[in-house]
């Protein structure tokens, strides 16, 4: 028989699954995610997280972590002027000059319940909560997942629905209507609809490729059912590889933006290049790097 997946080992980069840790069992993990280039200029984003987890029953695990960001962006956006990614969004930046900072990202912790599991039900289904709060930022990521084992767990397939809220204090636009909300610092509200399907083959043992698609939706209201919020939509797609040993995991994924992206907040060319969009939490090219060790 295949050895399933140990404790909450990640088999993708993006997608979560229902695995997690054992009541007793503790993990620490150190993520580092490169989001690079958009059509044109420079871009670059680096984010890195911090995390250690407990299982606190078999079928609940809690975590905490920490967040930390570096970007470098020059003249990055179709009009060739320089923006900043959507979590440096509350700096004030010169559109003519080169923009490079880091930050302190924020603290999280997540909860992950699991409501059945694939090895002893035909289908696995949990669900997952995650509070952050940072420096003039506030999140809250909710997430459905579900995961279906065939071949003796050697080939594994989830799927994950993620609905984000965020707001993130702006510093007053200079360019905004006098009396606009834009025209004064504020708080932006936010949310994300995202859509996750992956699926992992075991080739050999401690050892597991396979292929990550994302579909991201971003609305600019709390509520995505109002008319006229929906500013974002775009493909990501890429292999991944998993590496899990007894005491250690390793997950690699390279994800690449599909061109077929929509933007509905500004009219053609807006921000979409050869169906590449250049919005501010987008990019042509994604890398995660996953480490993890448990005891």
């Amino acid at each position: 028989m295949a050895t399933p997946a140990l404790a909450d080992e990640p088999l993708f980069g993006y997608v979560y699954t229902t695995d997690l840790l054992p009541e007793g069992k503790k993990e620490v993990e150190q993520w580092m995610t490169a989001r690079e280039w958009r059509s044109q200029g420079e871009f670059h984003l680096i984010q890195t997280k911090t995390e250690a987890s407990i299982g606190v029953t078999n079928n609940f695990q809690l975590s905490g972590y920490v967040n930390f960001a570096y970007t470098y962006a020059n003249r990055n956006t179709p009009s060739g002027d320089t923006a900043p990614p959507e979590v440096f969004a509350d700096f004030s930046v010169d559109p003519n000059r080169r923009f490079s900072k880091a930050r302190f990202e924020g603290v999280a912790i997540e909860g992950l319940w699991r409501i059945a599991s694939p090895y002893t039900k035909p289908v696995g289904i949990a669900l997952y909560v995650e509070p952050m709060i940072g420096p003039r930022t506030r999140e809250l990521e909710s997430r459905l997942i579900v995961q279906k084992n065939f071949l003796d767990d050697k080939l594994v397939f989830a799927a994950n629905l993620t609905v984000e809220q965020e707001l993130r204090q702006l510093q007053a636009d200079p360019t905004a209507d006098v009396g606009t909300v834009e025209a004064t610092k504020h708080w932006d509200h936010e949310t994300d609809i995202n859509f996750g399907i992956a699926g992992s083959y075991r080739f050999r043992p401690k050892w597991s490729a396979g292929f990550e698609v994302q579909n991201e939706h971003e609305f600019a209201s709390f509520n995505p059912f109002e008319s006229g919020v929906r500013t974002n939509e775009a493909w990501y797609a890429g292999p991944t590889l998993h590496y899990g040993g007894q005491h250690m995991f390793a997950t690699a994924t390279f994800l690449a933006q599909l061109p077929v992206a929509k933007d509905y907040a500004n009219p053609a060319p807006g921000f979409i290049v050869d169906g590449i969009t250049n919005g501010d939490d987008f990019e042509k090219f994604r890398l995660r790097i996953k480490v993890g060790y448990y005891f």
